[in-house]
Order: C-alpha cells, then structure tokens, then sequence
C-alpha cells in the first residue's frame, strides 16, 4: 500500500500493527488488547484526517496509485462476462479507451471508458489514460452499436485529458469529442456516467453526456487541472492547492452547482481501502439509474437529457 502526505499518520499506525501482531506470533504473546487499542486509535484518526479533505487532497485521492481503474470495475461488476471491442474502423485502436459489452446480473451494457496503466510499461501502453481522436471515435462507433440493439450504455471516466499532441490536433482531436458531445445527447438509450477517478476537460466531456451523471466521493471534474490552472494564472505549479479550491471541482461543490446528479460514497479513505465495497457501490448505482429509467419513451429520454444539460448554462441578454 502507497500512502500520501497527508496519510502518513495512517502508515504509522498501520506499521505498529503489523509490528504488534508480528512480535505476538514470535514469541507466542496474547496481543489482542494492544491490537485492539492500536485500531480504535487508526480508525478515529482515518475520520479526522478524511473528514476534513482540502480539495487539493481529494484531487491527490483520485490520482492515488492503488485506486481501481476502468477495467477494474468492468470486470467486478460484470464477473468477467466482458467482451472487450476494438478499433475506430479508420486510424487505429486507442488504448487509452476501452470499450465492450458485459452484463450486470442479467441485463446487458455497453461500457466504455477511459484505461489508465498500472506501472511505467502499462501506463504508457495506455497514453496515461489520454485518449487520441481514434479513441473518442471507437467510443461513438460502440454507442451508436449499442442504440442500434437497444443496450445502455455506461461510461467511466478517469482521464487528465484528452491528448494534446500535434499528431491528436492533426486528425481532429476537438472534432472527435465535439461529435461525440453532439450525438451522445440524441442517442435514444439510457447513458449513466460515472466519474471514477480524474474527470478532465474535454477529455472527460468526450464521454460525459448522460442521463445520470455520479461522481465518487473522492474525485474531481473541471475543465482543467489545478497545476495547468496554477501554471496560467500564477507562471507556476506552487499554487495548485489554491487552483483547486479555486475550481469548485471536488464531487460536493459538483452537486452543490447541479452539474452532476449523485456522489457515491466510498470506503473510509478511498476507493483503494476498500475496492469490493466501492464496486458494489457504483454496481447498485448503475442498477438503480438504468431501473429509473428504462421505460421512459426514446423522445422523452432526449428531450431530458438535453434540457439537463443546456439548464447549466445562465445566458444574460
């Protein structure tokens, strides 16, 4: 287990725990009531330091190193049912998204999401989770599959952003998620988003149109990072706490401004503490969204959608 900055009381107390029962079963010793102090002592501190997060350190949360990804969920939730689908039938196949069908229970989905690597090698096989314009295309080519033979759609997101290299620019990188905003708001299936780690400018929008929108407790969605942020305004990365709080990106003040719909809790600190529980969480979630709205007719289901997302726009005249 990797442990952040602001976690390190938390290593400290679980290394003395370890240390206690290790020395317990060395030499044969009754430890179970200094065990038993050592957790009641861990757990209040977990509620201290968790129930006061900065939205600095949230944005840390989201980007933990132990926290699942995209096909961590897939598989959980669809108990390895998934059949992963590839390619954009015209560049190539974007490694940055994945995307599928798999089943919840007995109902059928279409997934798609954005895939982040587990160390150096995989990272960069996945582009760090940001997607090229071939991946935004794989995706609407999966979603307008899944309209054709009625199947909702679910889309995870975890990504710093699109991809801003010259060769992403060169094929329509804004194109590509620009396509994907416009015809994912007249698809007639049901679409839940759920933002599951870093939810980042267009990168995230991409795949972001839904009927429901969530967000886990511990992430973010914003139309830039905090460092960038820090970078423009300040010249430098030193003021990204203050961009972050800045933003109003973390999932409360995301639900305060009616841009999302729902925050899914998760375990006491984080998703990677617990990952059974968090993915039976966001699974509950998925049933409940598409339950509420499975039988609204196609037009009404458009019509919805689309006036959710225009009421987040003021207009002044």
């Amino acid at each position: 287990m990797e442990y952040l900055e602001f976690e390190l009381p938390i290593k400290e107390l679980h290394e003395q725990l370890k240390k206690c029962d290790l020395i317990g079963a060395e030499n044969e010793i009754d430890v179970s009531e200094t065990s038993a102090q050592i957790e009641k002592k861990l757990k209040k501190v977990k509620k201290e330091i968790y129930s006061n997060l900065s939205a600095w350190q949230r944005v840390q949360l989201s980007r933990h190193p132990s926290r699942p990804y995209t096909l961590d969920y897939i598989k959980a939730m669809t108990e390895d049912s998934f059949l992963e689908l590839h390619g954009d039938r015209n560049v190539s196949d974007d490694k940055a998204m994945i995307g599928g069908l798999g089943k919840i229970n007995d109902q059928s989905f279409m997934f798609v999401g954005t895939q982040k690597g587990y160390n150096t090698k995989t990272r960069q096989y996945r582009n760090f989770g940001m997607s090229n314009p071939e991946g935004y295309r794989k995706a609407l080519r999966l979603m307008k599959s899944a309209e054709k033979f009625n199947i909702p759609i679910v889309t995870l997101i975890d990504t710093p952003g699109a991809f801003p290299g010259l060769e992403a620019e060169e094929r329509g990188q804004g194109e590509a998620i620009a396509r994907n905003i416009f015809e994912m708001m007249s698809l007639s299936v049901p679409i839940i988003v759920v933002i599951i780690g870093e939810g980042a400018s267009g990168g995230a929008l991409g795949i972001g149109v839904g009927d429901h929108v969530f967000m886990l407790e511990n992430t973010w969605y914003s139309v830039i990072s905090p460092e960038s942020c820090s970078s423009i305004l300040w010249r430098s990365w030193e003021h990204k706490e203050a961009a972050a709080e800045a933003l109003k990106l973390t999932s409360k003040d995301m639900l305060k401004n009616k841009l999302i719909d729902k925050i899914i809790k998760e375990p006491l600190g984080g998703a990677h503490f617990d990952r059974k529980a968090t993915y039976e969480n966001v699974k509950n979630e998925i049933l409940l969204a598409f339950n509420s709205s499975r039988n609204l007719d196609p037009k009404v289901r458009i019509d919805k959608r689309r006036e959710k997302f225009i009421a987040m726009g003021r207009v002044l005249e």
